[in-house]
């Protein structure tokens, strides 16, 4: 099975998707937020946050699990993507790391499927564009080094995002 058979994106609700892990976009303190992580946090019920107080946060570009309570999908990983300050504070390093720690997690877990938002293209302020090519390109060296892990799915909230991902994806080779 080729890697670009592997990746797909749409317009969907990430709560809503059944996949072994969605991932949360989350903050430093895991104790939910807006956007993403908010919907996240809603959908799975307060057996998410009380785990996730047990976890004692999480750095920018690092990963956690939990388990996903109320959601369709078993597992939550919980990634701290970085604030945009102009790319001045290595933030596409720090995007990456968020990439690579959460196919980290995938392998450890043995996890079949995996579904991502636009890690810190909401109120973070990453531009899109940059944000897609990082993912992508993570992701594709996330497959290439986990045989396992059958597809990864980018859940996106909105036209902009979804064309980004659609493009992205165009440029990879079968």
């Amino acid at each position: 099975m080729s890697i670009k058979s592997r990746i797909s994106a749409g317009k969907t609700d990430i709560t809503q998707f059944r996949a072994d892990a969605i991932v949360n976009a989350a903050n430093v303190s895991l104790l939910g937020g807006g956007g993403v992580d908010g919907a996240i946090h809603r959908a799975a019920g307060p057996e998410l946050l009380d785990e996730c107080r047990s976890l004692g946060g999480c750095e920018t570009g690092a990963a956690k699990i939990t388990k996903g309570y109320r959601l369709p999908a078993k597992w939550v990983i919980h990634t701290v993507g970085p604030v945009w300050h102009g790319g001045r504070r290595n933030e596409p390093e720090l995007l990456a790391s968020c990439y690579r720690s959460c196919f980290k997690i995938a392998a450890v877990h043995q996890l079949r499927s995996l579904a991502f938002p636009a890690i810190s293209c909401g109120v973070f302020g990453y531009p899109i564009d940059q944000a897609v090519e990082i993912a992508i390109r993570e992701t594709v060296a996330g497959l290439k080094a986990n045989q396992s892990l059958e597809n990864v799915y980018f859940a996106c909230f909105g036209e902009e995002v979804y064309s980004a991902y659609v493009s992205e994806l165009g440029k990879l080779e079968d």
